[in-house]
C-alpha cells in the first residue's frame, strides 16, 4: 500500500499563532482516559473521545473523528478490561481489544505516531525477577490472550507504534482496587486480601504523564522515533495484601477506615480467571530510551488518597 512507504515526520498545529501538538486519545470513561484528559501538557491539546461518538470496533467512526480533529499522534486508552468476565465472553474481549489495530491503521495512513497501552497479564507469572520486554509471553486467561493478540495486531498494522505495558492501575476515579478496598471497609472490620500475588501498582495520573511525555518525544523525533515494546509501571514491587494495608494506612491519615487486613493465599479467593503470581515489569528500557521513571507506587497512592478524601466543592 502507498501508506506504508510514508515516513513519520515532526508535526504540529498552529493555534492563535502558537505551535500546539494535538493528541487524540481513544477512550473517555476509563481511569487512564480520565487521567489523560487532565494531564498537564503545556503546548498540547489533548482530546479524549469514546462512545457514542466513536466505537473503535467500527473503523468508519474512528476515521471520521480523526479527520475532524487532525491529531499529531494517537494514544489508545480504550480496552476491554473485565478480566473474569472475559472468560465467558472471549469473543467480545477480542473484538474490542483487537480493534486497536483499526486505530493503528488510521495512524499509519496519516503518518502519525500511535501509542497503545497493554498489560502485565500477557505473562504467566512464573518469573522471579521483573519481566523484560523481550521475555516469553504466555497469558493465563482470555483477557491476557486478547491483549497479547492486540499487541501483535497493532505492531503489524503500524510497525512504528509504541506498545506500553503497565500493571495494577489505580486512580481516584473509576473502578479499581483502591476504591474497592475503601468501599469494603465501610461495612467491614476485617478485609481478607491475597498475599501471594506480586506486582507493581501504577497510579493512572503518573502513567498518563509518562504517556504524554513519550508521545511528545516521539512526535518531535519523527521517523527517528523509538518504537516497539516498553514497560511503564509504578516503581517498587508489592503484594495485593501489602497494597491493601498501605491503602488503609493512608486513608486513616485522612479520617478514613482502618480495618484489619488478613493475608490469604490465592486458593482462598477463587476467581473465574487465573492471575499471574508475579507480574512485576522491568522498566529500565523506558529510562534508557526516554529518560523516564514513574514515581514509587506508595507516592502515587498517597496522592490518590488525598484526591479521594479532599473536600468536595459546592456547585
Amino acid at each position: 500500500m502507498a501508506e506504508t512507504s510514508r515516513s513519520l515526520q515532526p508535526r504540529a498545529s498552529r493555534v492563535g499563532g502558537l505551535t500546539t501538538m494535538r493528541i487524540f486519545v481513544a477512550g473517555r470513561s476509563g481511569q487512564l482516559a480520565r487521567a489523560l484528559a487532565v494531564a498537564s501538557a503545556e503546548g498540547m491539546e489533548i482530546r479524549t473521545i469514546g462512545r457514542p461518538e466513536i466505537d473503535i470496533t467500527q473503523p468508519q467512526t474512528v476515521a471520521q473523528a480523526l479527520e475532524d480533529f487532525k491529531p499529531d499522534a494517537i494514544i489508545n486508552a480504550a480496552a476491554y478490561t473485565a478480566v473474569d468476565k472475559a472468560e465467558d465472553e472471549e469473543d467480545v474481549a477480542n473484538a474490542v481489544n483487537l480493534a486497536a489495530a483499526h486505530l493503528a491503521t488510521e495512524a499509519l495512513k496519516r503518518a502519525i505516531p500511535f501509542v497503545h497501552v497493554s498489560t502485565d497479564y500477557v505473562f504467566d507469572g512464573t518469573a522471579t525477577i521483573p519481566y523484560r520486554e523481550d521475555d516469553l509471553v504466555s497469558p493465563l486467561g482470555a483477557y491476557g490472550r486478547s491483549k497479547r493478540a492486540a499487541e501483535i495486531a497493532v505492531l503489524e498494522a503500524h510497525p512504528a507504534s509504541l506498545v506500553v505495558r503497565t500493571s495494577w492501575v489505580f486512580h481516584h476515579e473509576g473502578a479499581n482496587f483502591v476504591r474497592t478496598m475503601l468501599r469494603l471497609a465501610e461495612t467491614r472490620d476485617t478485609v481478607s486480601v491475597v498475599a501471594d500475588q506480586f506486582g507493581s501498582p501504577t497510579y493512572a495520573q503518573d502513567l498518563a504523564e509518562a504517556l504524554i511525555a513519550i508521545t511528545r518525544k516521539v512526535v518531535a523525533k519523527g521517523e527517528n522515533a523509538p518504537r516497539g515494546l516498553f514497560h511503564a509501571t509504578g516503581s517498587g514491587i508489592t503484594s495485593w495484601h501489602q497494597f491493601a494495608t498501605a491503602i488503609f494506612e493512608e486513608s486513616a491519615k485522612k479520617g478514613g477506615p482502618l480495618p484489619r487486613v488478613v493475608p490469604i493465599p490465592t486458593s482462598g479467593y477463587p476467581t473465574r480467571a487465573q492471575r499471574p503470581a508475579y507480574s512485576a515489569l522491568d522498566c529500565s528500557r523506558l529510562m534508557k530510551v526516554f529518560g523516564l521513571q514513574l514515581p514509587e507506587w506508595r507516592d502515587g497512592l498517597e496522592r490518590c488518597i488525598c484526591r479521594l478524601f479532599e473536600p468536595k466543592m459546592d456547585n
